[in-house]
């Protein structure tokens, strides 16, 4: 199976095409690694294909902050230029407010 590069880096922000939540990348994986009940629990009407790469994000919505895992196809470029507040994002990233986007901060990156 070939394997996809990414479009989206760690540390951007983006936004789902479907769903109203947004997040910054903090790990990718190059195709689907979660578990198969994870997958089928999916509507099978909107259920991602596997052979793409699927991103880790420190993720918010209008209600919560929370960690979700989403494939590429599912998502956009968040173009509101603000910054994510999910409480983990400060352990692991500075926002850079004239890329409009985190960067690893410094010793964490490898």
């Amino acid at each position: 199976m070939k394997t996809a590069t990414a479009r989206f880096a760690i540390g951007e922000v983006v936004r789902h095409r479907l769903f109203p939540f947004r997040g910054v990348i903090f790990d990718v994986d190059p195709e689907f690694a979660n578990s198969e009940d994870w997958y089928e629990a999916i509507p099978e009407e909107i259920r991602p294909r596997k052979d793409q790469p699927f991103y880790h994000l420190f993720a918010e919505n209008a209600e919560t902050e929370y960690v979700a895992y989403v494939s590429e196809q599912n998502l956009l470029n968040d173009e509101s230029g603000e910054p994510i507040r999910h409480p983990q994002v400060d352990e692991v990233f500075d926002w850079v407010p004239e890329n409009k986007r985190y960067a690893i901060r410094p010793g964490l990156e490898h």
